[in-house]
């Protein structure tokens, strides 16, 4: 008797961002964490308006979709938002708000909804990861055109995420992503 192979799933994460430097840095870190799947951006149109005014505006539209979709595709959504100047809980509240000004749901334990927001800037954990003494105030300088340097770096991280080894020093913000990436795992299985 033969039996065909199951088709293995077909699994799909929408990054949600500011801007490239941030889809650079989840798409890869996504890869290094196993995902193979698809990966589409949703990135702010430059000019049009701030980042991370685009990212709130669109956070309510992703969840819908993601919501919509969840049980007939393996979805996920990863959100990538710059507290700036404000704190981390500050950013959570702001998109919990969006949500309900939507009339749906904040975000549940089992959605596969991961928040990443750095505190001040990406480049602020990308400095870090690269080396240096950084602190969650400042506003350390951007890779213009060459958003792929935060490779090595991402991959270090997904690495410590992995081993559950960031280092004491790593900024507060950059906690959270490991924790968050766990919402995505069961995609990446």
């Amino acid at each position: 008797m033969h039996t065909t192979p199951t088709p293995k799933r077909r699994v799909q994460i929408v990054i949600l961002c500011e801007d490239r430097q941030q889809e650079v840095f989840a798409r890869h870190f996504l890869k290094k964490r196993g995902f193979t799947g698809i990966i589409r951006a949703k990135i702010c149109p430059p000019g049009r308006q701030s980042g991370e005014q685009y990212v709130r505006t669109q956070y309510p539209v992703e969840v819908k979709a993601y919501r919509q979709n969840r049980n007939r595709v393996s979805i996920g959504l990863v959100v990538l938002i710059d507290a700036d100047t404000g704190g981390l809980q500050e950013r959570l509240n702001q998109l919990d708000l969006a949500l309900s000004e939507d009339s749906q749901q904040s975000r549940q334990p089992d959605d596969a909804i991961a928040l990443f927001i750095p505190k001040r800037n990406i480049e602020t954990w990308i400095h870090f990861l690269q080396g240096e003494t950084v602190d969650e105030e400042t506003e350390y300088s951007k890779f213009e055109k060459d958003e792929a340097a935060c490779k090595p770096s991402v991959k270090n991280l997904a690495e410590q995420c992995r081993c559950q080894n960031l280092p004491d020093n790593a900024p507060a913000s950059l906690q959270a992503p490991c924790g968050e990436l766990q919402r995505l795992l069961p995609l990446l299985k």
